[in-house]
């Protein structure tokens, strides 16, 4: 299956997923949910501060992984991102640091992964 990053945008209100190509990170398609496996939970702390400073929305945190058809619904960590409150993505009921997890599966912007 296809590496993509995965996003929520704010102005379609959906998930945007893009894919790598000769250009660089294109949006590729716009989802509802979305199952991925060998994820990796990335922040750009730049685009973090900007937003900081700012206090203004822009896309610089997202999903990283492979597509996986028939991934659904799935018992896990509910994860988070608050770019006021910490640097990373969190575990919900721990803020609990989490950079990878094996499988992830996001609806809107609820996200629940399955640790390594």
């Amino acid at each position: 299956m296809k590496r993509v990053r995965v996003y929520f945008n704010i102005h379609k209100k959906c998930l945007s997923i893009q894919h790598k190509n000769s250009k660089g990170w294109r949006v590729w398609r716009h989802v509802s949910s979305i199952g991925l496996s060998d994820v990796v939970f990335k922040v750009s702390e730049a685009g973090r501060q900007r937003v900081i400073r700012e206090k203004r929305k822009n896309v610089h945190a997202y999903i990283e992984g492979t597509m996986k058809a028939g991934l659904s619904e799935m018992s896990g960590d509910i994860v988070t991102y608050n770019p006021y409150r910490l640097p990373t993505f969190v575990i919900k009921d721990s803020d609990t640091p989490i950079y990878t997890a094996s499988e992830v599966y996001v609806v809107s912007r609820r996200i629940t992964a399955s640790p390594h």
